[in-house]
């Protein structure tokens, strides 16, 4: 842009109309700003040529599907992380399998029968016992 406002050149040329900016309003802004030098905009992807009418008005309707396609992922992504934030995980023991699980261990049931007669993980059985070994300790 300080080459644009210093008149060093009369063509920018970009890659593809979204190297260019995210929203529409900003790439408008940006059409304009480089008009009002008399600088115009090559996109080589899109093959688009702004010196040309119809290459400005192409310009603006790629700025509009680049900016839909941009809010389309957004909402894919939020939607995905809320269903992924609600499914975290496995659902937490209730509290009346874990006083179960406590009260077979205090009589001396070893981890696997616990676990085999309550229909519950070895490793939760395990974690259970652990946590009770640290709050006797």
């Amino acid at each position: 842009m300080t080459m644009v406002t210093r008149r060093e050149i009369d063509m920018v040329m970009a890659w593809s109309v979204d190297r260019l900016g995210r929203s529409l309003q900003h790439l408008v802004g940006f059409l304009s700003e480089i008009n009002e030098r008399n600088v115009d905009l090559y996109l080589h992807v899109q093959g688009l040529d702004t010196s040309t009418p119809s290459g400005r008005a192409m310009f603006a309707m790629l700025s509009v599907f680049a900016e839909f396609e941009r809010s389309i992922l957004r909402d894919r992504i939020m939607a995905g992380l809320a269903r992924s934030k609600k499914k975290a995980g496995r659902p937490s023991l209730d509290a009346h399998t874990e006083h179960r699980a406590r009260t077979l261990l205090d009589k001396g049931t070893s981890i696997n029968a616990t676990a085999k007669s309550l229909k519950i993980g070895v490793a939760t059985v395990h974690r259970i016992k652990t946590r009770m070994m640290a709050q006797a300790a």
